[in-house]
């Protein structure tokens, strides 16, 4: 027998796995190879695939008969990565700086976030903060990795302003009416104070004064 066994193919589509692998036998492959007398063996050039092989793959079925004549055929295998990443966000505390504003990035708020393949790219729906944002703020972070496959996530971010206001005082002379009685108010000792998000407050310790309280006296405001 030197007749050549028919070998026929058929093209393939496999899933990569949550490991990022994928495995397909000579059967997947044949299409209904034939001979004369009997076929032997069957066998790929390549049967494992990984994040590597994301897309159109040759691969050549070789088909043996009994009596060791061979023939071979190409077959197109099509590696595809469904498989969205897993994203995992963590919470956060900002403190905002001396101008009001505080600012995270994603691979803060990431915890570990992973993909079969691997991460393209992380980005959150919220980056930037001011004194608006004081307190909890919910924010999205969108994981997408190399194959275009996406997971979102939520975290908490609590946005805080730990800075003192700055205090500036200047001083006064205050008149006494006829009845002997005098007064002041903060806007009037306030020399400009600021802070970096605003002022609710301004109170002074003394604000009313008599004929007792003639000469200096020291008031904090």
């Amino acid at each position: 027998d030197t007749e050549n066994p028919v070998a026929a193919t058929q093209n393939l589509t496999v899933q990569l796995d949550p490991s990022g692998a994928a495995a397909i036998t000579s059967a997947q492959v044949n299409n209904g190879s034939t001979d004369n007398c009997g076929i032997a063996s069957m066998t790929l050039d390549n049967s494992s695939f990984d994040c590597t092989n994301v897309g159109a793959n040759t691969v050549t079925l070789t088909v043996t008969d009994i009596y060791g004549n061979s023939d071979t055929e190409t077959a197109v295998v099509t590696v595809q990565d469904n498989i969205n990443p897993t994203a995992i966000c963590q919470n956060l505390t900002v403190q905002l700086d001396a101008s009001g504003a505080g600012s995270i990035t994603a691979a803060q708020v990431d915890n570990g976030s992973f993909d079969n393949c691997s991460i393209a790219t992380m980005t959150l729906d919220t980056e930037d903060f001011t004194c608006a944002d004081i307190g909890p703020n919910t924010v999205t972070m969108t994981v997408t990795d190399v194959n275009g496959n996406v997971s979102t996530c939520t975290s908490t971010i609590t946005v805080q302003d730990n800075i003192n206001p700055t205090a500036i005082c200047q001083n006064l002379t205050v008149q006494l009416d006829a009845s002997g009685a005098g007064s002041i108010t903060a806007s009037q000792v306030d020399n400009g104070s600021f802070d970096n998000c605003s002022i609710a407050t301004m109170t002074l310790d003394t604000e009313d004064f008599t004929c007792a309280d003639i000469g200096p006296n020291t008031v904090t405001m």
